[in-house]
């Protein structure tokens, strides 16, 4: 018998066997780059009130640092909005990944909120085999399907409103707190610059659906282990 035959070389792995994909950790990439969204449009709102281009009165060369000041200034701004506009980029191709799917979807990313739902709709290739949310998809029907998605669509965007109207109420009980002016003061200044109010509330609502979005699988996965562990409890002390 030859060496060979005694220690046979083991066959390497074929062309298509493939590691499995750490779609939990691409999934949580997801909800990290979202949630780092506000944080950068934060800071580079502190760095644009921070830099004050009269402070270059009194120098040499005061309107060449006025100017530089100025340009400084306005692109914290533009910064700002370039790392946020990356990191929504960053989310919806984070979320396609983690389902397994092409980023030839990614343009949907364009639409904002409203072309992020279509890729939450969007069946997970490779589920993960404790996902009891894919589980649960994968039980339903087209017709269930499609009735579930617009019922979950409605409920997002009604909690994500009541969500900003709370926050809203909030904001104004403490700005009276703080400022001794009465709440119904501070709600008529409010009504007096009803747009801008408006846009940002909006803004606002259209951050928490994505959010909710993102969060729902992990609450009804963490919801749906708990029940299978109480019902587990449940049987063995019978």
């Amino acid at each position: 018998m030859t060496p060979f035959a005694q220690n046979p070389t083991p066959h390497a792995p074929g062309p298509t066997a493939q590691a499995p994909r750490p779609m939990k950790r691409l999934y949580l990439l997801a909800i990290i780059s979202f949630l780092s969204i506000p944080v950068v449009t934060v800071l580079a709102g502190v760095v644009f009130s921070a830099i004050d281009p009269e402070i270059a009165a009194g120098h040499p060369d005061y309107e060449r640092n006025y100017r530089l000041l100025d340009m400084a200034k306005h692109l914290s701004l533009l910064a700002g909005l370039l790392l946020d506009l990356g990191l929504w980029i960053l989310t919806c191709f984070f979320l396609l990944r983690s389902k397994g799917r092409s980023a030839g979807w990614l343009p949907l990313a364009i639409l904002g909120p409203f072309g992020f739902i279509p890729l939450t709709w969007l069946r997970d290739m490779e589920p993960a085999p404790e996902d009891g949310y894919q589980q649960f998809l994968r039980k339903l029907n087209t017709a269930l399907r499609v009735v579930y998605e617009l019922c979950m669509f409605l409920a997002v965007w009604v909690v994500a409103y009541q969500i900003m109207l709370l926050k809203r109420d909030l904001q104004i009980l403490y700005e009276s707190a703080t400022t001794g002016v009465s709440t119904a003061a501070i709600e008529e200044i409010r009504n007096a610059s009803g747009g801008m109010w408006a846009f940002s509330e909006g803004i606002v609502v259209l951050y928490l659906v994505v959010l909710l979005y993102l969060l729902w699988p992990i609450c009804f996965n963490v919801v749906a282990q708990l029940l299978r562990r109480a019902a587990g409890r449940r049987r063995s002390s019978e």
